[in-house]
């Protein structure tokens, strides 16, 4: 296509992305499943597709996407729950990958277990985003959604190693088990250790700069720096992204000003939407090219390999999160549980000694992870990258059938566990308690601020004479009215079970809030248009009413 063809059908996907969009926040069905579905339906369309080139799609997209979704994450809450992390993410991944290798090996005529296992290890990372989705509108216990998100994060350098290893077996590049042992452990140590020298270099970066440009441009291109350092050095870029994220979302409370934590996040967002969107257009478009070499496959040879493919999938990933639940309660500790353990006593509070454990996943719990699976463009991006020819010239075994099942898996998972998985969780009334949440929000701004009063009463006896006793004394009536207010909403919140009570009193006192702004900003708009005020100015104090709405709580008792 030419620039001109080109920039009118990226506009058109873009158009594509934000009508499903808005069709998904009305429907309540992911957005992530109708993009694919509506790709599937402009592949059938007369005129040409797109096609889903693997190494742009794992060097130029995965890396921003990963490196977002760490930023997001809470890496002591993955940390806190590692073990199963792990469990999901490497162990899972495994097992999935050499199971349906055997299948294929045993029942698929003229399959080999390398080719199986390369197929197994495409499909078997879950792509957590159109689970995450439905799972934050409906209120998933934090639990889940750590794990879900954990799951996702580290679960793609696992299966693109084992991908690497198998690969070089079907090809014949001299695999041998010791070799590929230690290839994954090199792989994944040297994705770590990238991933830790990435994320302290750009903590060096933040201290000698504070502009926000700066930072802004800095956090663009660490996804892609950590990745390509990772893969020019043969181990994990995939890891060494998301160790960077986890560790840089981490620092950034206290190494960064706010600004550029506002504004970053916008930055990532919208990056998100707009790769979120595009790729899963992509995936459905990819029907035809996945399609077109199956003519030289019986009928009960396809059906074979997909119902292992699929069955393997849908059936393995629950059986594991029972087993490993059976597992004794000593194998249920956080990550150090052994010395966290040991330094819990009788005489700590009970809730503090449960917080050393990692508790055991509930049966509604289990059944949602078990049906959080989807898969996504890492499956379809790794499938891809198969070679067509081995190092002997001939072609790679049964490669067009490994992207059939691939896709199918991609394409079962995506539409059919994405679109039913909200009402799933719904039916288990599986919900986060919304009002303990408020709670523990609510006792941290209330902790905050008498930490505020508490230095504020310093400064008083301190011999400041550049300080105003009345700037002090105003600072101070802001701070007890900000204490007041919280503690209130804690004693609304007392007594709360599970949802959040309605409190008109303040509803009303936001709603109130909000008109102000708005009537404040519509004069400084009457102002500008009759020429009293330049835009300039206006844009300033604009910003400032946009912090102060900023500030308002978008649901009561929040």
């Amino acid at each position: 296509m030419d620039v001109e063809s080109t920039l009118l059908f990226v506009l058109a996907a873009v158009a594509v992305v934000v009508v499903l969009r808005w069709v998904a926040e009305k429907t309540g069905l992911p957005a992530a499943a109708l993009m694919t579905v509506a790709g599937i339906a402009y592949a059938l369309l007369p005129g040409p597709n797109v096609v889903l080139d693997p190494h742009i799609i794992l060097t130029l997209v995965i890396p921003p996407l990963l490196y977002s979704a760490a930023l997001d994450s809470s890496l002591l809450a993955i940390r806190q729950h590692l073990r199963t992390v792990i469990s999901l993410s490497v162990l899972l991944v495994l097992a999935t990958a050499l199971l349906i290798g055997v299948g294929f090996q045993l029942w698929v005529t003229g399959a080999t277990l390398a080719a199986g296992i390369a197929l197994g290890a495409a499909v078997a990372p879950p792509d957590p985003v159109a689970a995450l989705s439905v799972g934050r509108r409906v209120g998933l216990p934090p639990r889940v959604l750590t794990l879900i998100e954990g799951e996702g994060l580290l679960n793609d350098a696992t299966a693109l190693t084992v991908l690497t290893v198998a690969v070089s077996a079907a090809t014949g590049h001299g695999y041998s088990t010791p070799w590929a042992l230690g290839r994954f452990v090199l792989s994944a140590v040297g994705g770590v250790v990238v991933g830790l020298a990435v994320a302290y270099a750009v903590r060096f970066v933040r201290r000698l700069r504070r502009d926000t440009m700066t930072l802004n441009a800095v956090s663009l291109a660490t996804p892609f720096l950590a990745y390509l350092i990772g893969e020019e050095l043969h181990v994990s870029g995939v890891l060494a992204v998301v160790i960077a994220g986890l560790l840089i979302g981490h620092d950034s409370s206290r190494s960064v000003s706010g600004d550029y934590r506002m504004q970053v996040g916008a930055v990532w967002r919208l990056v998100d939407f707009l790769l979120e969107g595009l790729v899963f257009l992509l995936i459905g478009q990819q029907l035809p090219r996945v399609v077109e070499g199956l003519h030289q496959y019986e009928t009960s040879t396809i059906v074979i390999a997909s119902a292992i493919t699929v069955g393997v999938v849908l059936v393995l990933r629950p059986l594991w999160l029972v087993l490993t639940q059976l597992l004794p309660r000593s194998l249920h500790m956080r990550l150090g549980g052994g010395d966290d353990v040991e330094q819990a006593t009788d005489d700590d509070p009970a809730e503090e000694r449960a917080a050393h454990v990692d508790q055991r996943l509930t049966g509604k719990e289990l059944t949602a992870l078990s049906w959080a699976g989807t898969r996504g463009v890492i499956t379809l991006a790794a499938i891809f990258t198969l070679p067509r020819v081995t190092e002997s010239g001939e072609p790679f075994p049964d490669r067009n059938l490994l992207l059939f099942c691939a896709f199918l898996v991609v394409l079962v998972t995506l539409v059919g566990q994405g679109i039913t998985f909200g009402p799933l969780v719904r039916a288990l009334g599986l919900r986060a308690n919304a009002a303990d949440q408020a709670r523990i929000r609510n006792q941290a701004r209330s902790a905050a601020v008498q930490s505020g009063l508490d230095r504020l009463s310093e400064m008083e006896l301190e011999d400041h004479d550049d300080v105003d006793d009345k700037a002090i004394a105003a600072l101070r009536a802001q701070l007890e009215a900000r204490l007041a207010r919280y503690r209130q909403r804690l004693d609304v919140l007392e007594n709360a079970e599970i949802d959040i009570p309605y409190n008109p009193q303040y509803e009303a006192a936001v709603r109130v809030h909000r008109a102000v702004i708005d009537a404040e900003r519509d004069t400084l708009l009457r102002w500008r248009d009759v020429g009293r005020l330049p835009d300039s100015a206006l844009r300033v104090l604009e910003r400032e009413l946009d912090h102060q709405e900023g500030l308002l709580p978008t649901r009561p008792n929040s």
